[in-house]
């Protein structure tokens, strides 16, 4: 089972639209997939079609009074599960600080939890507090959602950071694996050339002993694209609600490389395939491409 959380302090930068859509097309590849939404806004919850309502538990629940992921657990689609968040869970941050032990209660309930998957995608808020650093002691893997501007690069640093103190001190197994930039836009300079500072930045930490010494900027690159920002008031992964889109295409892609296999080849029945402008060029320069979420043995 790989255990990632999908972590950036910064808002707006694309951590639950990569969470809810990967996750959608890991369980469409065949995958057996949990989404765990760790927001008090509960936005993956809302994207995958679980509108919190506060009367239905919810990992508030698991993370105070201690209720088994099974009680909270829902189905969402073939192959994927969520273990939701509410308003409530804002009050755990509060709630918790007396605990002793407060950074590791999910992961003692991951580990009690019989439920066995392939995936378990884990949506942090915009912060650094005790529900983020949850999701860092449970975690194998970081993920890490960036939009291509400087300032950017900037936060990444205290990012970082927090993910070596984590190592350290709670989680010595954590590292972070790669870097998903989003909002893509290719015909612009500045994408390119943050693109470039982040891989060289990157590349300078091969061997170090920190959690990113092995991390990559992934090859696909999220393009900007209305139909990811329409889908979530449907409460709708990208791919049930426009399967056509440059979006849908490009969490295609990404899961292939999270999977480790390469398009268009295809074991299985399975597969989805959608007919977009080629990745990372201007639509009017670039001839139709399929990129195909494959299904591994």
């Amino acid at each position: 089972m790989r255990t990632i959380a999908v972590i950036n302090q910064k808002g707006g930068v694309g951590k639950t639209t990569t969470t809810a859509n990967l996750a959608a097309a890991l369980a469409l590849a065949g995958k057996r997939v949990c989404v765990i939404d760790l927001d008090p806004q509960a936005h993956a919850s809302t994207h995958l079609g679980a509108e919190p309502d506060g009367t239905l538990p919810s990992l508030y629940d698991v993370l105070v009074s201690n209720k088994p992921l099974a009680e909270v657990r829902r189905s969402v689609g073939d192959n994927l599960s969520l273990i939701p968040s509410d308003i409530n869970l804002a009050a755990a941050e509060v709630e918790l600080a007396g605990i002793v032990g407060r950074e590791v209660i999910l992961r003692e309930a991951m580990a009690a939890d019989a439920r066995e998957y392939d995936f378990v995608l884990m949506d942090c808020g915009p912060s650094l507090g005790v529900l983020t650093l949850n999701a860092l002691a449970a975690a194998d893997e970081v993920f890490i959602p960036l939009q291509p501007h400087f300032l950017a690069l900037h936060g990444l640093s205290k990012l970082l950071e927090t993910t070596a103190l984590v190592a350290r001190r709670i989680n010595p197994k954590l590292v972070v694996s790669g870097v998903v930039v989003c909002l893509y836009d290719a015909a612009t300079k500045l994408a390119q050339e943050v693109v470039t500072d982040l891989t060289g930045f990157l590349e300078k930490s091969r061997g170090a002993n920190v959690p990113w010494a092995n991390a990559r900027v992934f090859g696909t690159k999220i393009r900007r694209n209305i139909k990811l920002a329409e889908c979530p008031s449907f409460g709708q992964s990208v791919f049930a609600y426009a399967p056509k889109s440059s979006g849908a295409a490009d969490y295609a892609a990404l899961a292939n490389e999270v999977l480790g296999v390469s398009a268009p080849q295809v074991i299985g029945p399975l597969k989805m395939t959608v007919e977009v402008p080629a990745a990372q060029t201007p639509a009017a320069e670039a001839p139709a491409r399929q990129t195909t979420v494959e299904q591994v043995a």
